[in-house]
């Protein structure tokens, strides 16, 4: 089935004064966020702008297009989806500018965004998902028990300091944690800001805390944010969720839904389904039902005993994972061993209540489905 990248055969010949902004522009846009701009694009504060064309010619110039397609990265086509769309007449003159990308461990943070301006009114501000850093899924974790974590709170300066005062349509938008970023940033932003924000994309983001939801801020916000989420979606089902939800076809299965570049389109829009997965609602009930069970004390136990071992191996990223699987799961496995006996208990109790939960759910939802 056809995907964004069939999307620019069909619709790249098209300015956006001819077809207006529409959803998969919104994707393709947040997948630019997932490309290394450093030394292409001004840095956030610095003066000028570079379009998309003279960017990507730039970027290839620097990258090598076997080694970018040897990665075992699930993001290792972006910057090939970036290509392609600096080729259309309908990408080729977009402005990027305020490119940022921070990875601080001693605060535990992965945050990166761009700004996109598609006309002289007109932006779009994309923010960065989780990326192959180990640090930017355990921040991703970390939302379980913490908000905001540090990346939500540069999300809302970010676009305090990158969005100027000309431009009367902004759109937010992001794929995975960069929605939930792009979220966030919309309902936390300056008013200045907030009341020029006509729509905000989370692309399979998770969600949130429930005092966030709550907030006033963000059910004045809510209206205006759509997600959207594959038909197996996991990621998108994490956490809180009030605003309704897109359900695509994948042309994948599982996990690898979380793709975007697997999503399938039809002209200017998503292939569509009634609902998710019973697949995903099973996962989602379990795993609000696990975090539930869990303090935030807890929760924080968890997730940090987890990352002390990853450390301990000298896993940085997920590509450290890929190599010699076998080597690095005995390694994982010995550190689990010789880990204190309050710690090794926090992973086995933490990890038995989920199964425990799992099953509740699965044994509920088989009765129901008898009835």
């Amino acid at each position: 089935m056809a995907n964004m990248m069939d999307y620019l055969d069909w619709r790249g010949d098209l300015t956006f004064q001819q077809s207006e902004f529409n959803e998969v522009d919104n994707l393709l846009l947040a997948q630019l966020s997932y490309v290394d701009f450093e030394g292409i694009v001004p840095a956030l504060g610095s003066p000028g702008c570079i379009m998309a064309k003279e960017a990507s010619e730039l970027f290839f110039q620097q990258h090598d297009e076997k080694e970018l397609l040897a990665s075992t990265s699930l993001l290792r086509m972006c910057p090939f989806v970036f290509k392609k769309m600096a080729q259309s007449r309908r990408f080729e003159a977009i402005k990027l500018s305020n490119y940022i990308n921070t990875i601080d461990e001693s605060l535990q943070k992965q945050f990166s965004a761009i700004t996109i301006e598609l006309d002289a009114q007109t932006l779009y501000v994309a923010f960065r998902g989780t990326d192959d850093t180990i640090i930017g899924w355990k921040e991703d974790f970390n939302m379980s028990y913490m908000s905001p974590v540090p990346a939500q709170i540069e999300a809302a300066r970010y676009v305090d300091e990158a969005v100027g005062h000309q431009y009367t349509q902004i759109y937010f938008g992001g794929h995975s944690k960069g929605g939930n970023l792009a979220i966030y940033a919309a309902v936390n932003c300056s008013p200045s800001i907030r009341e020029r924000i006509k729509t905000v994309f989370n692309n399979d983001g998770p969600g949130f805390d429930r005092k966030v939801i709550e907030s006033q801020a963000y059910q004045e916000m809510r209206q205006r944010i759509r997600t959207i989420v594959p038909h197996s979606s996991i990621v998108g089902m994490l956490l809180e969720h009030e605003d309704q939800y897109m359900v695509v076809k994948s042309s994948q299965t599982g996990i690898m839904q979380h793709d975007a570049i697997t999503w399938e389109v039809l002209g200017n829009r998503f292939v569509t389904v009634n609902n998710i997965s019973g697949r995903s609602r099973l996962l989602e009930a379990a795993l609000k039902s696990w975090i539930d069970k869990l303090d935030n004390k807890e929760r924080e136990q968890f997730v940090e005993t987890l990352y002390k071992v990853f450390d301990e191996v000298g896993v940085k990223n997920l590509t450290d994972l890929s190599r010699d699987k076998l080597k690095k799961m005995r390694e994982i496995m010995k550190a689990f061993g010789s880990m204190a006996p309050e710690n090794r208990e926090v992973l086995w109790r933490t990890v038995k209540i989920l199964f425990q939960e799992s099953n509740r759910i699965i044994r509920s939802w088989r009765r129901s489905s008898l009835t």
